[in-house]
This record gives structure tokens, C-alpha cells and sequence, in this order.
């Protein structure tokens, strides 16, 4: 089984071709959020090859990293579409009030800033809570369930780990609806949504088969 145990920080020429190839190959990782947090773990890719994640424990996977092996072979990982909930205002000062009262829960958020009709709209998204999801309708704001790619924010003292793709990003691939696997995470409110992580001393038996 193929090991990586390193990202890449940036791509030559000949690399980015590799991983337009594997692409159409199916050669390469759908994970979900969950998964992607751990540094050592056990994936599938989509055309289904076993392979082992072994990194240094320097924050979450995001979708488009990219990782090398020692044989100098490349794996892509691509944000799986996932259950989350969607969450919107009426104005926007609703939607940060909103954002603060799951941000004191600790809650991994989404945001995104996209463009309807020549209007700008705003956007939260987390994993699927049906606590917190009755909390924020009682502030008056707008639940819908949907599946994107999860990409939360990070510390902002995560240096190079605190931008956010947002759902907008297609990574040019339009993977979105092939593999649209629509899990449910259905957390408990226990303010944590898994933030210490232990990243187990073992590889994580996941797969993009769910």
C-alpha cells in the first residue's frame, strides 16, 4: 500500500499535468470533513486503491492539498459533499449574530460570499445539529439542510491554514454531483464537534465509500 506522508506547498508544471491525469483516472482522494482532520488514517480512492495518510500533525487536510510519497508519487485530496446545514439572514447583522452564538459553542464553521442575481449573499454552514439548528431559527434566522464541501475556518493563528474555499469551489472538476454522498453527521450538542483530535497513533480505518 502506497504511504504519503507529505504536502506539497507548490506544484511545477510537470506535477500539475501528473494530477490532471490521475484526475481522469479517478486517482484521487474524496474525503470528507471528518476524515481530513486526522493526520494518520486508512482512505480508498475513487477508483477504489487502498492507501495510508501518514502526516505530521500540522493542521486539517484541505480539499486541493496535495501529497507526495517518498517514491515521489503524487495524491490529491478533493473535498467530499457532505449533510451540513445552511444557514442565512434577512440582514446581515442577523447572520453575524448568529455566527457569534455558534462560534461561543466552539462550532466548526463555513462561511461563504457569493453572488445572486447581482447581489451579494452571506452565508454560515456547519455539520448537521438539530440543537443548534432550533437555536438559530429562535434568533430568526434561516435553517436549510444541504450538501457541499465541508471547508470551516481554522485558527486565525494557524499560519497558511485560515482561508476558507467556501462551497463555490468546483475545484474545476464538477465532482460535485457524481459523488455526492449525503451523510449525516448528526452531532451531539456537546460544544466540543470533536476539536481535540487525537489523530490516533493508528491508521483511521476510513473510506470515500462512506
Amino acid at each position: 500500500m502506497k504511504i504519503f506522508n507529505t504536502r506539497l506547498s507548490t506544484l511545477s508544471d510537470t506535477q500539475k499535468a501528473q494530477l490532471a491525469e490521475q484526475y481522469q483516472a479517478d486517482d484521487y482522494l474524496l474525503l470528507d470533513f471528518d476524515t481530513r482532520q486526522h493526520s494518520r488514517f486508512r482512505a480508498i480512492t475513487v477508483s477504489g486503491e487502498a492507501v495510508g495518510i501518514d502526516l505530521p500533525r500540522t493542521g486539517v487536510l484541505k480539499g486541493d492539498d496535495v501529497l507526495i510519497n517518498a517514491a515521489d508519487e503524487l495524491m490529491q485530496v478533493i473535498a467530499k459533499p457532505q449533510a451540513v446545514t445552511k444557514v442565512t439572514a434577512d440582514d446581515d447583522f442577523l447572520l453575524m449574530k448568529g455566527a457569534y452564538h455558534l462560534g461561543n459553542r466552539h462550532v466548526p464553521l463555513m462561511f461563504d460570499h457569493s453572488f445572486a442575481q447581482g447581489e451579494a449573499g452571506y452565508a454560515l454552514y456547519f455539520e448537521n445539529d438539530h440543537v443548534l439548528a432550533q437555536m438559530l431559527e429562535n434568533l430568526g434566522l434561516h435553517i436549510e439542510s444541504t450538501s457541499v464541501p465541508f471547508e470551516p475556518e481554522t485558527g486565525a493563528y494557524q499560519t497558511g491554514q485560515g482561508h476558507s474555499h467556501g462551497h463555490s469551489h468546483s475545484h474545476a472538476h464538477s465532482h460535485s454531483d457524481s459523488h455526492s454522498h449525503k451523510e449525516s453527521h448528526d452531532h451531539s450538542h456537546s460544544h466540543g464537534h470533536q476539536h481535540s483530535h487525537s489523530h490516533h497513533d493508528a491508521l483511521v480505518g476510513r473510506s470515500n465509500d462512506g
